[in-house]
C-alpha cells in the first residue's frame, strides 16, 4: 500500500487494511491560475492517481478571471505538469486527466460567475458521474475567502439533497483573533463545521503524521514523555529562501503569522497532546485544542523577555550573494516586518509544567532545515566523576520533518580502551528504509482526506482561535514598539545574535546538525 507510512492517524492504525478511493466528485479551484494550483495541487490529483486513491469518477474545473476556454486551460495545464509534475506523468494517465478539466471564468466578487460554474458543475458532474459532491479549494488570497463562500451559498452550491459538499480553506485564518472570529462567523453562516476544511499542507508531511504513532505505539517512549523525562523541546523550521516573488504578501504578515501562528504550534500540539480516547478526528482535535488553552498568553513584559524578532539583510547562501528583506520585490525600503521570530513559550499543565518549549523559524537562515528535538534530563553524574565527567550534554530525540525526513536518538556510550572516556553515538532510522515512496507535493494525504470526509488533520474553529489567542498579544506588541535594529541578521545566518541569547539566559543552545 503505498501511502501506509503517510497514511492518516485512522488508516496507520487499520493495521495495513486496504484504503478506499476517495468519493467521486468534483473538484473546483478558485484561483486555478495562481502558483498553488500548478505547483501542488494538480501534481498531488496525479500522484493520488498513480496512489490508486483518487476516484475513478472525477472532474475539475479551474475558476479564474483569465479569460480562457477549455482547451486553453488544459494546454496550460499541461506545460505547467510538464514542469512541475513530481515523477513522469504517464500519457494515457493524462489524456484521462485532460478530458476532466474544464474552465470557469469570471470575476469571484460577480453572481454572475457562481451561476455560470453551477452550470458547469451539473454538466462535469454528469458526464462523470460524480454524485453531486462536490470539494471547493479556495486558493486565493486571503481577503476574498469569506465572499467566495457567501457567493457560493447564495448560489445555492454549498448544499445539496444527493452529495456532499465541502470548503477547503488555504491560511492564514485570519491575521489576529478578532479578525480570526469575524472570518469563522461568516463562513458558518454558510457552512456547517464539517464542510470546512482548514487546510495546513505543513501536517501532510509523513514524519508529522508519524508522532502520535511513534509517540504512543512505542512503549520504551510513552511512559517517558512528560516533565519527569523531558527538559525541554526545540522546534525549529529554517529556510533557506527569501521572500523571492510574496514581498507584497509577506509585509502584510511575517513570519508570526505565516509560520509560527498555525504550523509550529500544530506541531507543538502534536509532540505535547494527551493520548486521545480514538482516532477519530474529534477524539485527536479535543486533545489538541486543550494543549493550546494550557498555554497562557504572555503580558507585554513576559513579550519582551521571551520573545526574538528579525529581518534579514545580505549576505551568502551556498556562497552566492543574496539581497536584503528591504530589497526584495514589493517590499518597503524601511519595512519593519519581521522574517525571523523565535519564542519561549509553556505549558501550564499537569504534564509540561516546567518544561520551556522553544520554537524558532525564518527566512535566508544557514539551511533550510525542519526539526522537533526532544531533550531528556541529565542522570546524576557522582558515579563517574572520578574518571573526570563533571559535565555531559543531554540524550535527545530528533524528529527531522525536512528536507530529510527520520528519527535519531543520541545517546552516551563507552570509548573502547582502558579509560572511561565517553563519545556520543545515534541510533537513526530514515523513512527511506520503507522503500521507494516517490515523490510527493504534502497535498496528496490532505486532499485524500478531504474526498473521504477525515478532518483529523484539519485545524477546527477553536483550534484556530486558541492559536490566536497566544499570537495576538505579541503581534499587537510588536506592532506597537517598531523595531529599531532591522536588519538584524546576515542571510545564511542561523538568525539575530538575541535568538541565541534566548537560550543561552536558560543555560542552553539550538540543536543543529552535531
Amino acid at each position: 500500500m503505498v501511502l501506509a507510512a503517510a497514511g492518516s492517524l485512522r488508516s496507520v492504525a487499520a493495521a495495513g487494511a486496504d484504503q478506499r478511493t476517495g468519493d467521486p466528485c468534483t473538484i473546483v479551484i478558485f484561483g486555478a491560475g495562481g502558483d498553488l494550483t500548478k505547483r501542488k495541487l494538480l501534481p498531488a490529483l496525479v500522484n493520488l492517481r498513480a496512489y490508486g486513491l483518487l476516484p475513478k469518477d472525477f472532474a475539475i474545473i479551474g475558476v479564474a478571471r483569465k479569460g480562457l476556454d477549455d482547451g486553453a486551460f488544459r494546454a496550460q495545464l499541461t506545460e505547467d505538469m510538464a514542469e512541475f509534475a513530481t515523477s513522469p506523468v504517464d500519457a494515457t494517465v493524462w489524456a484521462d486527466f485532460q478530458k476532466r478539466i474544464h474552465y470557469c471564468e469570471g470575476d469571484l466578487a460577480d453572481a454572475a460567475t457562481y451561476q455560470r460554474l453551477a452550470a458547469s458543475i451539473e454538466k462535469a458532474g454528469t458526464a462523470n458521474a460524480t454524485r453531486d459532491n462536490v470539494l471547493f479549494y479556495l486558493a486565493t488570497p486571503p481577503a476574498v475567502f469569506a465572499e467566495v463562500v457567501e457567493q457560493l451559498g447564495a448560489s445555492g452550491l454549498t448544499r445539496s439533497k444527493k452529495g456532499w459538499r465541502r470548503v477547503v480553506v488555504e491560511k492564514p485564518f485570519g491575521r489576529d483573533l478578532d479578525s480570526a472570529r469575524e472570518l469563522n462567523t461568516r463562513l458558518q453562516r454558510v457552512l456547517d463545521e464539517k464542510q470546512i476544511f482548514r487546510i495546513d499542507h505543513y501536517l501532510g508531511k509523513e514524519t508529522v503524521q508519524n508522532l502520535l504513532v511513534f509517540r504512543l505505539a512505542n512503549g520504551i517512549f510513552e511512559p517517558i514523555w512528560d516533565r519527569r523525562y523531558i527538559e525541554n523541546v526545540q522546534i525549529t523550521v529554517a529556510e533557506e529562501l527569501g521572500v523571492e516573488d510574496r514581498g507584497g504578501y509577506y509585509e502584510s504578515a511575517g513570519v508570526l503569522r505565516d509560520m509560527i501562528q498555525n504550523h509550529l504550534f500544530q506541531l507543538m500540539t502534536l509532540v505535547t497532546m494527551e493520548p486521545p480516547s480514538s482516532l477519530e478526528a474529534e477524539a485527536v482535535r479535543n486533545e489538541k485544542v486543550k494543549v493550546l488553552e494550557s498555554i497562557k498568553p504572555m503580558d507585554p513584559e513576559e513579550i519582551l523577555h521571551a520573545t526574538v524578532r528579525g529581518q534579514y539583510g545580505e549576505g551568502f547562501v551556498k556562497g552566492e550573494k543574496v539581497p536584503g528583506y528591504r530589497s526584495e520585490a514589493k517590499v518597503s525600503p524601511k519595512s519593519t516586518t519581521e522574517t525571523f521570530a523565535a519564542l519561549k513559550l509553556g505549558i501550564d499543565n499537569w504534564r509540561w509544567a516546567g518544561v520551556p518549549f522553544y520554537l524558532r523559524s525564518g527566512k535566508r537562515l544557514a539551511k533550510r532545515d525542519s526539526r522537533i528535538v526532544i531533550n531528556f534530563r541529565k542522570p546524576p553524574l557522582h558515579l563517574f566523576k572520578q574518571a573526570g565527567l563533571e559535565a555531559v550534554s543531554s540524550n535527545r530525540l530528533i524528529l527531522q520533518v525536512q528536507p530529510d525526513e527520520g528519527i535519531r536518538l543520541h545517546f552516551k556510550a563507552k570509548v573502547p580502551g582502558p579509560s572511561i572516556q565517553v563519545k556520543t553515538v545515534q541510533l537513526a532510522f530514515d523513512y527511506d528504509e520503507f522503500g521507494e515512496r516517490g515523490a510527493a507535493t504534502g497535498y496528496e494525504r490532505l486532499l485524500y482526506d478531504v474526498m473521504v470526509g477525515d478532518s483529523t488533520l484539519f485545524h477546527r474553529e477553536d483550534m484556530v482561535e486558541a492559536a490566536w489567542r497566544i499570537a495576538t498579544p505579541i503581534v499587537d506588541l510588536w506592532a506597537s514598539l517598531p523595531p529599531r535594529d532591522f536588519p538584524n541578521y546576515a542571510a545564511g545566518s542561523w538568525g539575530p545574535q538575541a535568538a541565541s541569547e534566548l537560550l543561552e539566559r536558560d543555560g542552553r543552545h539550538w540543536i543543529v546538525d552535531e
